[in-house]
C-alpha cells in the first residue's frame, strides 16, 4: 500500500475543457467516460511541459493527476492556454482527494474483501476508473499501476481516507499487505521503467527521446503544440537517448548524478537510481548522448563513475528483471 496523496489533482470542466485539453495534450484525451489516459504535454519544441493521466468524468470534466511537484506550474501552463471566448474553468482539488495505491498480486483479492463491485479484468479494465463502494466509503478505483504489474488507484474523499486504511489493513490478513514509502515506490517505478518529472522529463526532452511515443497521437484530428516538432524529428538522428543501466556489483548503490562512460568516453549521466529487489543490484535510468544514443543497447558494458571509480553496469534500451 502506498500513500500517494501527494499527487496534485486539476479539475477542467466547462463546455471546451475537451477543445483545450485536445490542443495541450499529445495524445487523444477523445476517451469514452471512465477512461484515464497518459499524455505528453509539450511545448512548441516538442519537450515536455508535463506528463499526467487524464481521466475523463463526464463529457466535459476532466480530472487531471499529475505529479507531487507539478500542479502549481501545470496549472500555469494550462491556464494560459486557455483562449478568450473558450469557455473551461481550472480548479485545484488536490486537497479534497486522497490517493491510496494497492500495487502487486494480491491486490484485487484485497479489495474484494472490502467491495461488492466487481473489480475483475472484465468488470474493470485496464486504464479504466469507476466509482465503487469500499467499507462506508465510496470512492474511484482507477486499474493502473505506476510500479509495473496488477495495481489500483483508489481517489478516496480526504475524510474518508483514515476509514478506507482501517479497512484495507483490517481485511488483509493472510494476503502479505505492508505499507510502502517513497522510496521503494521511486525503485521500483525506475525497475519498470517509469519516467518522472524533474529526473527524465523536463522541456528540453522530447518523447522521442525518452521512449514515451506511446504517450503521442501524431495523426489524432486536432493539432496540438509540439505536434510539428515531432512531425519534423522523425527519422532524423537522435540527439540524446534514455537508457536503463543495471549494475554488476550488488554492493555499488548510485544516487542519481553519476557519469555514464562507454568505451573510456562520457555519454551522459545517471538521472534517477534505485534498488532492485528483483534483479538483487542498484539500477538506474540516465540520457546518452552523441554516438551512444544512436546505437540499440542490449546489455552493452558501460562504467557509472561512482564517487570517483569506475562501476561496471550493463546498459539496455529496454530492460526488465527477467532481462
Amino acid at each position: 500500500m502506498y500513500g500517494q496523496t501527494s499527487f496534485g489533482k486539476l479539475l477542467l470542466q466547462g463546455r471546451d475543457a475537451l477543445a483545450v485539453l485536445q490542443r495541450l495534450c499529445a495524445n487523444d484525451v477523445d476517451v469514452p467516460v471512465g477512461r484515464m489516459v497518459y499524455t505528453a504535454l509539450l511545448n512548441e519544441r516538442g519537450g515536455f511541459e508535463s506528463d499526467l493521466t487524464v481521466i475523463r468524468q463526464a463529457a466535459d470534466r476532466f480530472l487531471l493527476v499529475t505529479g507531487s511537484a507539478q500542479p502549481v506550474r501545470d496549472a500555469d501552463w494550462i491556464n494560459h492556454h486557455i483562449g478568450d471566448g473558450e469557455w473551461a474553468v481550472l480548479t485545484d482539488v488536490s486537497a479534497l482527494t486522497s490517493v491510496i495505491s494497492l500495487m502487486g498480486p494480491n491486490a484485487r483479492e484485497l479489495l474484494s474483501r472490502v467491495s461488492p463491485d466487481d473489480l475483475t479484468p472484465a468488470g474493470l479494465k485496464f486504464s479504466h476508473t469507476k466509482d465503487i463502494d469500499l467499507g462506508h466509503a465510496r470512492v474511484r478505483a482507477a486499474r493502473m499501476a505506476y510500479v509495473g504489474g496488477p495495481g489500483y488507484e483508489l481517489y478516496v474523499p480526504t475524510e474518508m481516507a483514515r476509514h478506507v486504511d482501517q479497512v484495507l489493513h483490517a481485511a488483509a490478513e493472510g494476503l502479505g499487505l505492508v505499507d510502502a514509502g517513497y522510496y521503494a515506490l521511486d525503485a521500483l517505478r525506475i525497475e519498470a521503467g517509469r519516467r518522472a518529472w524533474g529526473a527524465e522529463l523536463g522541456p528540453d526532452e522530447t518523447p522521442l527521446e525518452a521512449g514515451l511515443m506511446f504517450a503521442v497521437k501524431l495523426d489524432k484530428p486536432q493539432a496540438f503544440i509540439g505536434q510539428d516538432a515531432l512531425r519534423a524529428a522523425l527519422g532524423q538522428p537522435l540527439r540524446k537517448k534514455l537508457l536503463c543501466f543495471v549494475f554488476d556489483d550488488p554492493a555499488a548503490y548510485a544516487w542519481g548524478g553519476e557519469s555514464i562512460v562507454i568505451a573510456g568516453q562520457p555519454v551522459g549521466e545517471l538521472s534517477s537510481a534505485g534498488y532492485s529487489r528483483a534483479a538483487g543490484v542498484c539500477v538506474g535510468l540516465g540520457y546518452v548522448r552523441g554516438a551512444a544514443a544512436l546505437q540499440v543497447h542490449q546489455g552493452t558494458p558501460v562504467q557509472i563513475d561512482l564517487w570517483g571509480q569506475p562501476v561496471a553496469a550493463r546498459a539496455w534500451d529496454r530492460w526488465s528483471p527477467a532481462s
